[in-house]
């Protein structure tokens, strides 16, 4: 005869594998439901085992109404729909998760929500943008350094359908587009969208741009980069709206992508999970701060009609 053990469900939860603990600071952008369906629905078609949204902070800026009209609305879908404690600061955030997913639309908060979020000694991925200026890109490695604290940040279009098959080794330059519309008076420009495209350019360029040139328009911007090895870099950025798009230039001729590289948020998620995991951010701190030089040299070209601008120290 055979017999069938049954564990007590206290004892089965005890023997299934740890799930990290994660709190969101931001509630006013899509990112925040999504990510958290994601994660926390073992359901979802596209779930991510391993992780599970705990807690959140809501944020929000007053004066930008991408944020205050959402903020409260996506709030109460996490808390109502997913279990997820809205708790009043960051602090309080810190002392129940394992990790941080640093949300908040609004790039200008992202430099003071970090100085908090240091304090935890948690890793932390921060969404695009991550920040609005270069030199709060540049202020929040360097308070991560200083308080030894993992983290990446990135755009979802970075992991696109088909992205690591257009690289190849005979590469001699790539064009991405998208599109880029503007946050007024608040953004360095092309952070607050444009950014997905470029993010896209990196992934396939990697690091080494020297110079800068920005022809500008109404209707769109063409930003092209001249990489160290000889290599051209360009990204098509189009208002008020555009398609994803890239391709890949080589010796033997073109390859390309053209727009079918957005596969929504998924292969990101999985990044992030992965990354909280074994603390080794995806991206490293080195390109994602040339990314952010790339833009500023883009605004100063912009500034100066068009001139090339060499790339500024990050």
């Amino acid at each position: 005869m055979m017999y069938r053990l049954t564990l007590p469900l206290f004892l089965l939860a005890a023997l299934a594998p740890a799930q990290i603990r994660v709190g969101i600071v931001g509630t006013d952008t899509s990112h925040a439901p999504a990510f958290t369906s994601m994660l926390n629905d073992p359901n979802h078609k596209e779930h991510v085992p391993g992780a599970r949204v705990v807690a959140a902070y809501k944020g929000g800026s007053k004066d930008l109404p991408s944020s205050w009209d959402r903020v409260d609305k996506y709030a109460a879908e996490l808390q109502s729909k997913w279990g997820v404690e809205i708790v009043p600061d960051i602090a309080t955030l810190l002392t129940k998760v394992d990790a941080v997913l640093l949300e908040s639309v609004d790039g200008r908060i992202h430099l003071a929500q970090f100085r908090e979020i240091v304090k935890g000694g948690k890793p932390v991925f921060i969404d695009k943008p991550l920040a609005s200026t270069f030199d709060d890109a540049r202020e929040i490695a360097r308070l991560a350094r200083e308080n030894n604290v993992r983290w990446f940040s990135t755009s979802s279009l970075r992991y696109g359908a088909n992205m690591d098959a257009l690289k190849r080794p005979d590469m001699t330059g790539a064009i991405t587009w998208g599109p880029s519309p503007f946050e007024p008076s608040h953004h360095l420009d092309l952070s607050w969208y444009g950014i997905h495209a470029v993010e896209m350019l990196y992934a396939l360029m990697g690091t080494g741009c020297v110079e800068v040139t920005r022809t500008h328009t109404e209707g769109a911007d063409v930003v092209a980069g001249r990489w160290k090895d000889g290599r051209i870099g360009v990204a098509r950025l189009g208002r008020p709206s555009s398609p994803y798009g890239a391709v890949v230039f080589g010796a033997k001729g073109a390859t390309g992508n053209i727009d079918k590289v957005y596969t929504g948020y998924a292969p990101l998620v999985r990044e992030i999970v992965t990354f909280f995991k074994t603390g080794r951010p995806p991206i490293s701190e080195e390109e994602t701060l040339e990314l952010f030089a790339f833009m500023e040299a883009a605004r100063l070209s912009k500034e100066q009609g068009g001139r090339p601008v060499a790339m500024p120290a990050h």
